[in-house]
């Protein structure tokens, strides 16, 4: 089952699903936040049907408040007693709530959790300070006085602070597009993805062309790298994962939580997070990156991408990393993109059976500084009791 020690309440990934992603305004204009995530968690329980569900944890940002992950389970047609924990994290709040649910099976508080997260921007409530006028364009990632860089102009900040030039971003992005319509053409995505709205296919993915791209005017920074081409859209979605402990897996195929961490670095260049949270897991699981098969890494951006995979000394084209596509073509909805990447990553380990103790990584840069990163090792069919 792999080399690292199997203890009976460590937590496992036994299924994960996703909504098709939506770029917003678009797709799912019309669906609140709970209606996009509602179908995913019931298809997750469903595949643990008879199974008691102890608790939604969920992923989101932007909104609307209320306990999103309570309002879903409710809407999923989950018991009343499920109560729901909604986690914030930016765009490593999905991954971070898989964490956390995973804290609360690894403590034996907890045998059947369901986490992921959900983002609808296209419906999420404008806020407004008392007595102003217009709304406010995001909450602040850090206290006054210090660096709060939006997302653009930091990536752009990244990409010259490690030498990540235009061409390269525009080749990545133009690469991450062509796995993910060779993915979709190829079924890898079926069965992870929940139909919704009316949709059975993620909505962005299209063919870019060389030319096209590097036509593009940079988008945050006058004269730099950084353009619409090579930075994920605003999207919509949902994707959630069914956690239980090793004990009572019951022989279900699925990937064990080895090592996560959330970790901060300079809130001037929060795209570096994952290299300080990879760092991080690996070292707490005794394992080189050498040996993870399968990385999947939120693509907010292709020169966070990119930044991250020179520092870590990946090569972010060599098929471990995204091999279907990222954030870049799918989409990005900012609190469900950690646990897009963690059903990918179950998708391209678990659903295709590689051997047991195969392993995958998952990781997400988040707006203040923040970096998070989950290692998983693949277990044999027919472990636990």
């Amino acid at each position: 089952m792999g080399e690292f020690t199997s203890r009976p309440d460590e937590p496992v990934v036994v299924a994960a699903r996703r909504t098709p992603i939506g770029t917003a305004g678009h797709a799912y204009k019309d669906l609140t936040v709970d209606r996009l995530a509602a179908p995913v968690i019931a298809a997750v329980a469903g595949e643990l049907a008879g199974r008691r569900v102890d608790d939604v944890v969920l992923g989101n940002c932007m909104g609307p408040g209320g306990n999103v992950a309570r309002v879903s389970a409710l809407a999923a047609g989950l018991p009343e007693e499920v109560p729901g924990l909604t986690v914030d994290r930016q765009c490593g709040s999905g991954l971070a709530a898989i964490l956390v649910a995973a804290q609360a099976v690894r403590a034996g508080e907890m045998d059947l959790v369901i986490a992921g997260g959900a983002e609808s921007a296209s419906t999420a409530p404008l806020r407004t300070h008392p007595g102003a006028d217009q709304p406010y364009p995001r909450a602040p990632f850090t206290p006054g006085g210090r660096p709060d860089p939006d997302m653009g102009p930091a990536a752009e900040a990244l990409a010259a602070a490690r030498g990540i030039g235009r061409e390269r971003q525009d080749d990545y992005a133009r690469l991450s597009h062509a796995r993910a319509l060779a993915a979709r053409e190829a079924g890898r995505f079926e069965q992870e993805i929940v139909p919704i709205g009316g949709r059975r296919d993620d909505q962005r993915p299209r063919p870019l062309r060389a030319a096209s791209l590097a036509r593009l005017p940079a988008a945050f920074v006058p004269g730099g790298t950084v353009t619409a081409g090579n930075s994920s859209p605003v999207s919509d979605g949902a994707a959630a994962v069914a956690l239980v402990p090793e004990r009572l897996r019951a022989g279900l195929p699925g990937m064990r939580l080895v090592s996560g961490a959330v970790v901060g670095c300079d809130p001037e260049l929060p795209g570096w997070g994952p290299v300080p949270a990879v760092r991080r897991v690996l070292a707490r699981a005794g394992v080189e990156l050498e040996r993870v098969a399968a990385v999947e890494i939120v693509e907010a951006f292709a020169a966070q991408v990119l930044a991250v995979t020179d520092a870590l000394g990946l090569d972010a084209l060599d098929g471990r990393v995204c091999a279907d596509g990222g954030a870049l073509a799918l989409g990005h909805p900012w609190g469900a993109s950690g646990a897009v990447v963690v059903t990918r990553l179950f998708s391209r380990l678990v659903r295709v059976d590689a051997p047991p103790g195969t392993l995958g990584l998952a990781a997400a840069a988040v707006g203040g500084g923040l970096g998070v990163a989950a290692l998983f090792e693949v277990v044999a069919p027919g472990g636990g009791s």
